[in-house]
């Protein structure tokens, strides 16, 4: 059974929005500057950022590719965590940087939508966190599966924000919210 977190601080957690991952994704001119724009909102509510980067041997750290967009820059105090895995919380101190400042929801932004956000949207709702996806700040590449058949990244981002609008856990909110709409004080989404 999960730990439920009770309070209500939040952090805002932009995952992987680097040169190479968001190079090819859909529509990364606009995903970036609403994740530029989340981050300037939870500065201005004083809501902590923490910066999350992959690296692997196609993403090797300081690498070009490996640097977060140009558009993206972290502030002296804000907390970098970098993985090796596509879950944010699993081989690094993820958990033990949110707890150390109390937090108890997760507002998450980044790249790719199909791969690390998913996991780490899963991850933080099976660690007890409350999860608001920021709707129009996470984006990724379509997938080809062969023989003709791929998925479109505007199907994947779409099927993963109806997901966390309606998935349940015990005693945790989850949901979506547009950047500009996002209330970090409100576990799971924007206010009615």
């Amino acid at each position: 059974m999960s730990t439920i977190r009770h309070g209500n601080k939040s952090a805002l957690v932009v995952v992987d929005v680097q040169v190479g991952v968001v190079s090819d994704a859909w529509n990364a001119p606009l995903v970036v500057k609403n994740v530029a724009r989340a981050v300037e909102r939870a500065r201005a509510a004083e809501v902590p950022v923490i910066w999350v980067q992959h690296e692997g041997d196609d993403l090797p750290r300081n690498s070009t590719a490996w640097q977060l967009v140009p558009e993206l820059a972290p502030a002296e105090a804000e907390s970098r965590i970098y993985k090796r895995f596509e879950s944010s919380f699993e081989g690094t101190a993820l958990e033990e940087n949110l707890a150390c400042i109390g937090v108890t929801h997760i507002v998450l932004a980044g790249a790719q939508t199909n791969w690390c956000i998913r996991a780490t949207a899963y991850a933080a709702l099976d660690r007890g966190y409350d999860l608001t996806l920021l709707k129009d700040a996470h984006t990724t590449t379509g997938i080809e599966l062969g023989n003709g058949l791929s998925v479109e990244a505007a199907n994947i981002i779409n099927d993963l924000n109806v997901t966390m609008t309606w998935i349940r856990y015990p005693g945790r909110n989850s949901g979506t919210a547009a950047t500009e709409e996002v209330v970090f004080a409100v576990p799971g989404g924007a206010a009615d």
